[in-house]
């Protein structure tokens, strides 16, 4: 369990969430089932018990699982509106110059994970810092070179934070406009899986299933797009020929 306040939240089963008024715990088993965890030092009125029995008689941390039936109203109307969607894994194409950072440069850094330094479109900075999760796939794809192309499977190991190389002068990717209490440009830590044979953009296009691929459409010129399931997968299979 983790301390929020003055409460403790259990993890498990329960996925948590703050209302601002209590701490509510939503049952993933039964999301329909809300359960509200109190600690017993908070002694809320509409249940009277000395605090020093909720720890004796319910959960000896000091919480008390209180059934939906115990919450204020309007907590309770707040909950029947709430909708627990699951994180559906998401994929990404992220381009990189092999000169500045290969595949091999990635598998070789400390824990196989390089940030992803030098994004100044903001439609790319964009996925970073509003859609990226970390555990997101990643084809880490060679550009600006001799032969483009898909070198190696990788992963999003952060969280979005800002670029370090926007405030520096000496950087070639410094921004004299962004400013640090309001960094312009992100990025996101990818942890490199391993190197792949290079799959160049005409095997990519020999293939029906990537026809709607955005990397293959005419003047894509993002340095990180999405990549659907279906892509990906196919991807893999060709990896794999």
């Amino acid at each position: 369990s983790c301390r929020v306040r003055d409460c403790h939240i259990f993890l498990e089963p329960f996925l948590c969430i703050g209302c601002g008024i209590c701490l509510v715990g939503v049952n993933v088993a039964s999301p329909t089932i809300p359960i509200l965890n109190y600690c017993g030092r908070l002694e809320p009125p509409w249940f009277r018990m000395p605090a020093q029995r909720h720890r004796r008689d319910f959960i000896s941390s000091g919480c008390i699982n209180a059934a939906a039936f115990f919450m204020p109203i309007k907590i309770m109307k707040s909950l029947t509106k709430l909708q627990i969607k699951p994180q559906i894994k998401q994929y990404w194409l992220m381009k990189s110059e092999p000169e500045e950072v290969s595949i091999d440069d990635a598998l070789t850094a400390p824990a196989q994970t390089v940030a992803w330094t030098g994004v100044r479109n903001y439609q790319a900075r964009n996925f970073m810092r509003d859609a990226m999760r970390i555990g997101d796939g990643v084809l880490f794809y060679h550009s600006s070179c001799a032969v483009p192309g898909i070198a190696g499977l990788a992963e999003v190991a952060s969280a979005a934070y800002p670029d370090p190389t926007q405030f520096d002068p000496n950087s070639p990717y410094y921004d004299p406009k962004s400013e640090h209490a309001n960094p312009r440009w992100s990025l996101v830590d990818v942890r490199a899986l391993r190197k792949t044979r290079l799959i160049a953009l005409p095997a990519l296009r020999a293939v029906p299933e990537l026809a709607a691929m955005l990397l293959l459409k005419k003047g894509s010129r993002l340095s990180i797009m999405p990549v659907s399931a279906a892509e990906w997968q196919c991807i893999e299979k060709l990896i794999e020929e």
